[in-house]
């Protein structure tokens, strides 16, 4: 059976909230979401409502989990099956220093084992899928063999869908924003992991800005591709997801439609209660390469933190964006 999901948006800290990625699904119905990454800690001695919490329209929906105790993992991956999550995701590839000293994230890549053994576990406790985000290498542990290694002893768990950042993780000396773009990019490396792993839905993230490098890869034998920065800073990519990958319409085959069924979202979200900066401070580029884009966001930018923001600063901001290109979303 096909891999389900050949598109998805990276989880990415700060970023994609419930709030984030509602608006993705104005401009895709079916690429796959995730949520940013959650600590165990967080779900089992926090505030889980507030972690946890999505609305039906994000289906499908991702939960990543940041940890590496199994008996933890195991339960939140049950409480993701509660919430009614589509799948949950274990980090291995954040470089970030305060997850490392927690054994989260990219660190982990150092310790195959207890990686399987959070897997295998999070997979007995569940029936949604169980999958695994991680890099390439860490650190001098940064060839090919290594990574075969790591996949090879993880999948053991049954673990059988891998999204490869590729690139490998410098664990100190480099900031997670540095990380994102010093190491370089080896996509014939996950490629060639596809190759030695035919039966796993192996998915390729890092670098990915357009629509024909993502083909090329998925047709070079790979599962999926994952767009992280590129997808947050010019949403307009992810509208034509659905029709590309999924053989789908647009959900917004229009400017017209597009500007519309935006503002309703604000102001339904507005009514409910969400603030409008919580909302708006993930549209600011929604516009982007139009004209009007600029002052666009710095309408937004400028009023969104104001007490009385209303969805009226929405109005005002949307007429000042025109297309460039009138074959792209006709009037």
């Amino acid at each position: 059976m096909a891999y389900p999901h050949p598109f998805s948006v990276a989880p990415m800290m700060d970023w994609t909230t419930s709030e984030c990625r509602q608006f993705h699904r104005l401009l895709s119905q079916r690429a796959l979401l995730y949520t940013e990454m959650v600590t165990t800690g967080a779900l089992i001695h926090g505030n889980a409502e507030r972690f946890l919490r999505f609305e039906e329209t994000e289906h499908p929906l991702s939960l990543q989990l940041g940890g590496s105790d199994p008996s933890g993992l195991a339960q939140c991956a049950q409480m993701a099956e509660r919430w009614g999550y589509d799948e949950v995701n274990l980090n291995a590839g954040c470089p970030s220093d305060r997850v490392q000293n927690g054994m989260i994230g990219a660190i982990l890549m150092g310790h195959a084992e207890l990686v399987r053994d959070c897997l295998s576990a999070m997979r007995q406790a569940t029936d949604i899928p169980v999958t695994l985000k991680h890099r390439i290498g860490i650190d001098d542990f940064d060839d090919y063999a290594f990574l075969r290694d790591f996949v090879g002893i993880t999948a053991e768990s049954g673990c059988d869908t891998y999204i490869v950042h590729a690139r490998k993780a410098i664990l100190s000396g480099l900031s997670p924003k540095e990380n994102r773009e010093i190491p370089p990019l080896d996509y014939e490396r996950v490629k060639r992991l596809k190759a030695d792993f035919p039966h796993l839905n192996i998915v390729i993230n890092g670098g990915i800005k357009d629509h024909d490098t993502a083909q090329a890869l998925i047709a070079s034998g790979l599962d999926g591709v994952m767009l992280g920065r590129e997808a947050y800073q010019n949403p307009l990519i992810l509208q034509d997801v659905d029709p590309i990958y999924y053989g789908a319409a647009q959900p917004c085959p229009t400017q017209r439609s597009l500007k519309e069924r935006y503002l309703d979202w604000i102001e339904q979200g507005f009514a409910a209660g969400t603030p409008l900066k919580y909302m708006a401070r993930h549209t600011l580029g929604l516009f982007q390469g139009q004209i009007g884009a600029r002052r666009f966001r710095r309408l937004l930018s400028e009023g969104m933190h104001r007490p009385d923001a209303s969805p009226e600063l929405i109005r005002r901001a949307l007429h000042e964006v025109q297309l460039l290109d009138p074959q792209a979303l006709s009037a």
